[in-house]
């Protein structure tokens, strides 16, 4: 475990077990702290896991160098309901493969310069980058 990495990284409920450093890459190993979760369906507290399929996430750059979250998608069985749930996460959309504040990152680039300029810069398809502003921005619709 890394405090003080996990401390860094700032996302809520995640500790950073480990770190892989390439020269142009960083990949953080994370866990999380819940045993468990509410099931969504029933609102039972269910600590029985079913399965973890492991997820990359981009996150926003670091040292210059490009940024992954290997997380733990963790899938829970309720026995009250009997269904089961995939843990839902604070700092990413379900189905997402960016952090919450990278999208941002990325809409404020494209807002500054094109999708094109963005997409060569983060090393992105231009559709990628498309997608991420898109979502965004229908986000910020819907808050305000």
């Amino acid at each position: 475990m890394h405090l003080h990495l996990t401390h860094l990284l700032n996302l809520p409920g995640a500790i950073v077990e480990s770190l892989t450093d390439s020269e142009d890459l960083i990949c953080l190993r994370l866990s999380f702290l819940a045993e468990g979760i509410e099931c969504p369906h029933c609102r039972n507290y269910t600590e029985e896991l079913h399965q973890v399929r492991p997820i990359m996430v981009r996150d926003l750059p670091a040292f210059g160098k490009t940024v992954y979250l290997h997380l733990p998608r963790r899938q829970f069985y309720c026995k009250a309901c009997q269904r089961y749930s995939t843990e839902r996460l604070d700092f990413i959309d379900w189905r997402r493969r960016y952090t919450h504040r990278y999208e941002e990152s990325i809409y404020e680039q494209a807002n500054n310069s094109s999708i094109e300029i963005v997409s060569q810069k983060q090393r992105l398809s231009y559709e990628e980058v498309k997608s991420i502003v898109r979502s965004v921005s229908k986000k910020k619709k819907s808050t305000s």
